[in-house]
């Protein structure tokens, strides 16, 4: 959003949402930015200048990264090249507010009823949104599921935390990333419950359609 960056991308709105995904000395950006239509006469110049965008902000973080190997940059991923106008981020003021993303809703207690700032927990806010296909809701919720099956279906465990990761465009069974940080008890090694930990992810993802109907008719709370 800087003013040089506009100057030579008018097309680029404001309304810039950046996801990052560390695995070990790789990292994923997956970047949802809105253009805004007035810049773009066709659909050909629309992921013509996605793509220069995109080496733009490789070329970028490439400068910047450090102690990291690889950089991987994905910009508005839901796009199809196939289904026209409706398969390209476009807008007439550059923010997603016009394609319904609008509302408020408050972020204050957890899908487990508690607030608590020492713990690893999301900033979505579960309420009031979409049972079917936010994924903000339903991984929120899932994650909290999964971890309790592994504490209460595995011995040898004293804590779970689970993290989901999507990535626009991707079904909901196949996230990004799931990861499931395990507190072991004493003389309980990784390799005794890795592969139990492993199935109950698998299968509850596996079985994800029933858990969005559920979802749905209000059997999960969201407190």
């Amino acid at each position: 959003n800087s003013p040089i960056f506009k100057h030579a991308y008018p097309e680029t709105g404001k309304d810039i949402k950046i996801m990052g995904m560390r695995n070990g000395r790789d990292l994923t950006l997956t970047v949802a930015m809105a253009f805004v239509d007035q810049y773009i006469h066709n659909e050909a110049m629309y992921f013509e200048r996605k793509e220069i965008i995109r080496d733009n902000l490789v070329q970028f973080v490439n400068h910047k990264k450090n102690s990291l190997d690889n950089v991987t940059v994905h910009i508005n991923t839901l796009d199809d090249p196939s289904r026209g106008p409706g398969g390209m981020y476009l807008t007439v003021l550059g923010s997603s507010a016009e394609s319904g993303d609008s509302g408020q809703v408050g972020r204050g207690n957890r899908v487990n009823g508690l607030i608590s700032f020492n713990r690893p927990q999301t900033l979505e806010a579960a309420a009031g949104k979409n049972p079917v296909n936010h994924v903000g809701k339903i991984y929120n919720v899932l994650s909290h599921q999964m971890a309790r099956r592994i504490y209460k279906e595995i011995k040898g465990i004293s804590g779970v935390t689970v993290f989901l990761c999507s990535q626009i465009g991707k079904p909901l069974d196949e996230p990004l990333t799931a990861t499931a940080k395990l507190i072991l008890e004493e003389g309980v090694n990784l390799q005794d419950v890795e592969k139990e930990v492993a199935s109950v992810i698998h299968v509850e993802l596996a079985y994800i359609q029933v858990f969005l109907d559920e979802l749905a008719m209000g059997n999960h709370p969201v407190c």
